[in-house]
């Protein structure tokens, strides 16, 4: 497949070669899932099951016979001590995202492909296989949630006249920042979920502003930040830049997911949190 040359990409046939990688991916991880598994701790104690290893294998041996002269880099791979020396253009996986809510028994785990040329996600393609949902976009090729009747086209929703509806996460960040933030916003919903798919959500329109003041990585982000840019959506660090990527150790800022600029133009604001709060989080099994 002739899909990179030195001078240009051929963005839409790479797209769907990772929406069918993602798929494929996708039921492997749900096979693991369904067998069984065993739960082990990588060195930044964080989790890792043969699930993670086995759609990396996959995803990664697609993607090299496809397309050799893009270099991919891959969370598992990344974490043990395979550090490829990218430039210019280059894969950034997730073959499992979430696989804490994974390994827990829950359904709020992905997987993420995206392409990176510049330092700018350009191609993002996530499934999540337990609501067998897949979606993808791309800079200058839209973005969409994709099932057996084809390509169905997403965007960000306007803020409803209820106030907005917040994502959080499951397992990091500050509660009492996140508080700090929304005190003089108008709330209508907080709710929890984890992995990839609080980007997406904003990106689908079903929520309008995700605040992640924990840590990720880049191959947490890449894939569902292009899809919600494609949709009209943006992420800014909380120092108002868009958020890119080739940093040292592929370790993220805090940043804001949002569907509207408005809300990003406030994010710098501070004030005292309200107990309401914790009254409106909801929680995702």
């Amino acid at each position: 497949m002739n899909v990179h040359t030195a001078s240009t990409l051929d963005t839409h046939t790479l797209l769907d070669l990772a929406l069918q990688i993602v798929s494929e991916a996708s039921d492997i991880v749900l096979a693991v899932k369904e067998k069984g598994f065993h739960t082990q701790k990588k060195a930044d104690c964080s989790p890792v099951t043969e699930a993670d290893h086995a759609s990396e294998a996959h995803i990664l041996s697609r993607l090299r016979r496809a397309c050799p002269e893009i270099e991919a880099i891959s969370e598992e791979e990344f974490s043990s001590g395979i550090h490829p020396n990218v430039n210019g253009t280059y894969w950034l996986i997730d073959p499992l995202d979430g696989t804490r809510g994974f390994a827990n028994g829950g359904d709020d785990f992905a997987i993420n492909i995206g392409l990176i040329s510049g330092g700018e996600p350009i191609i993002g393609a996530v499934a999540i296989p337990a609501f067998g949902q897949i979606y993808g976009g791309g800079k200058n090729l839209g973005a969409f949630y994709q099932d057996s009747d084809g390509r169905h086209p997403i965007q960000v929703s306007d803020i409803p006249e209820e106030g907005l509806r917040v994502l959080a996460s499951f397992y990091y960040g500050s509660e009492d920042e996140l508080k700090k933030f929304l005190t003089k916003q108008n709330i209508q919903s907080i709710d929890c979920f984890g992995s990839a798919i609080k980007i997406i959500r904003v990106a689908e329109g079903q929520a309008d502003f995700y605040p992640r003041f924990g840590p990720t990585m880049e191959w947490d982000t890449a894939a569902p930040q292009a899809i919600l840019e494609a949709a009209g959506g943006q992420i800014y660090t909380i120092d108002g830049m868009r958020l890119t990527y080739g940093k040292p150790g592929r370790l993220n800022s805090p940043f804001f997911c949002s569907g509207k600029t408005q809300i990003l133009s406030s994010a710098s604001e501070s004030t005292e949190p309200k107990d309401k709060i914790s009254e409106l989080r909801h929680h995702k099994d």
